[in-house]
């Protein structure tokens, strides 16, 4: 199984990032620091380096810099808080291999983190069947009975969260946090708007409210 090193001072996002990755079977180490992420990054026990910019100590495009200077290849995914172009430029040519600003989306950190450990044999599931919904991941495709169903990249995303849990009730919070982030508004009735409009264009029956609990897709 591949460990996943996050190197992020954010109390609240390290512990939403390991309990997440964790959650989907990725053992995870966290440090709070540039340089003890230098240190364990150059040391060959991890597979992925989730490394944010902003650390105390030695910064993330620092320790980027140290870790390919010495010849260490271990796959980073930065985050940053920084979105401009000149800062993705300068983050792609220390050598990182993929780049998300926050606030970010889990469940397309998610699909960041399987792109980047797919060399190492991490199982892919490119196609997600549940019911009478099928969703093609890598074409963003979604037919419902065989029928091609035209979604939003929100609405992709909260049917793909739901898909995974076939049967299984999911609560507002669960969604919200998966699908919006870890900056997400509890208050929010979002999740109601976007699930009022998935039940327009795949039909009634397919997600099923159970009042006080949450939603969950019926497949049968």
């Amino acid at each position: 199984m591949a460990r996943i090193l996050i190197a992020e001072d954010d109390p609240l996002i390290a512990s939403f990032l390991e309990k997440g990755l964790r959650a989907k079977g990725w053992p995870t180490v966290h440090v709070d620091n540039g340089h003890a992420a230098e240190e364990l990054g150059a040391s060959g026990q991890f597979d992925l380096l989730i490394l944010d910019i902003g650390l105390p100590g030695k910064g993330g495009l620092e320790v980027l810099r140290g870790l390919r200077g010495r010849g260490h290849r271990v796959p980073v995914l930065v985050l940053t808080g920084r979105p401009q172009l000149s800062d993705v430029v300068d983050t792609l040519d220390l050598g990182a291999d993929d780049y998300m600003t926050k606030p970010f989306r889990f469940e397309e950190l998610l699909a960041r983190v399987r792109a980047r450990l797919r060399d190492l044999g991490t199982p892919q599931t490119h196609v997600i069947s549940a019911g009478v919904v099928e969703l093609d991941l890598l074409a963003r495709r979604a037919t419902v009975g065989g029928r091609p169903v035209e979604l939003t990249a929100r609405e992709f995303t909260l049917l793909e969260i739901l898909a995974r849990h076939p049967d299984q009730v999911l609560s507002r919070e669960q969604l919200l946090s998966r699908a919006w982030g870890y900056d997400f508004d509890p208050t929010s009735n979002i999740i109601n708007v976007y699930v009022s409009s998935l039940r327009k264009k795949l039909g009634t029956g397919v997600i099923e409210t159970l009042r006080g609990f949450g939603y969950r897709m019926r497949t049968h």
